[in-house]
């Protein structure tokens, strides 16, 4: 019976977890919807943690949690699979059996960290957009040539869901509850939460490596983020990190393979993006909110970089 079929009771989530997974996207899975319950003062959601055979599951803190074994007969409104490292071994023939069961039943299903990796090897996300961690991505769509696998922080795509980190995880189950109970509860949650959501992208290079490396881009990077709605010329960057637009351009090609000016095109067009599957904004708006000059430019920008235009991304939420 699905979650609708019976609108009076909790939404039922089940947590599978596997051995060496993380305790952070444990926590960034689990605790929005413990903290939904507190601030509505009511059991919006109820929860069961469950791992391949039961039992004691060691994360790779060392710590350990008590969970219950599948169920054959699952009753659960989400399913939430978080996994860390040998997603080999982990993906046993039963377990990918057991998934497409779910998926059968029409339980939508998120994959977190190394879960995306094990919904994939059941075959469950072919033909579907999928994001994991920006460092695996790569990997990852070449494994699994059948996914559009894309940088965004999380993506929903029909009953699939993936996250591509703790944060992003944590973000993805904001929108949840938001789409469940409306905005303002998720608006107070993120708020106890000390949430402050971040663009539609992953970072497609660690900020600390690019530090590093690189502290001029690295800046350069950062002064984009603060100028998605008015974005400044190469020139201008250039001069505000103390180099010339050639050596800012020679340095962005040799430490993210791209121009400066395309990189800065790609973080606005993926915030749009963000906001075309996330609100109920207009083409002008989001325009706006991109650094367009209006909606005919975005149109055009955006239908280049993503194959399809901002309805047909709607759409396919």
């Amino acid at each position: 019976m699905t979650h609708s079929e019976k609108a009076d009771s909790p939404f039922r989530i089940g947590l599978l977890l596997l051995p060496d997974a993380n305790l952070i996207s444990l926590a960034a899975a689990l605790d929005p919807f413990r903290a939904a319950n507190d601030l509505a003062e009511a059991t919006l959601y109820d929860w069961q943690m469950h791992s391949v055979h039961g039992g004691a599951v060691t994360l790779s803190s060392g710590l350990t949690f008590e969970t219950t074994p599948l169920p054959l007969q699952a009753e659960m409104d989400l399913l939430i699979l978080i996994a860390g490292p040998g997603l080999v071994e982990q993906a046993t023939p039963a377990l990918r059996s057991w998934l497409r069961q779910m998926r059968a039943l029409n339980i939508p299903y998120c994959g977190v960290d190394g879960g995306c990796w094990i919904l994939a090897r059941a075959g469950l996300l072919n033909g579907r957009k999928a994001t994991t961690h920006w460092e695996d991505l790569e990997g990852f769509s070449g494994v699994f040539p059948e996914v559009t696998a894309l940088p965004d922080r999380f993506i929903i795509d029909g009953p699939a869901m993936t996250a591509g980190g703790p944060a992003p995880c944590l973000e993805l189950m904001i929108h949840l509850i938001g789409m469940h109970h409306g905005q303002e509860l998720s608006g107070r949650l993120a708020n106890a939460l000390h949430y402050d959501p971040g663009s539609g992208a992953q970072r497609m290079v660690s900020k600390p490596r690019l530090n590093e490396m690189a502290p001029q881009v690295a800046k350069a990077v950062e002064i984009m983020q603060t100028k998605l709605t008015s974005p400044v010329s190469t020139a201008q960057i250039a001069r505000e990190v103390g180099l010339s637009p050639r050596r800012l351009e020679m340095l962005f090609t040799k430490h993210l393979e791209t121009a400066p000016g395309a990189f800065f095109l790609k973080m606005r067009l993926r915030e749009g993006r963000r906001l075309a599957q996330e609100t109920g904004l207009s083409v002008s708006e989001i325009a706006g909110r991109t650094g367009f000059s209006g909606p005919s430019p975005l149109a055009r920008a955006y239908k280049k970089a993503f194959g399809q235009t901002i309805s047909e991304t709607r759409a396919a939420r």
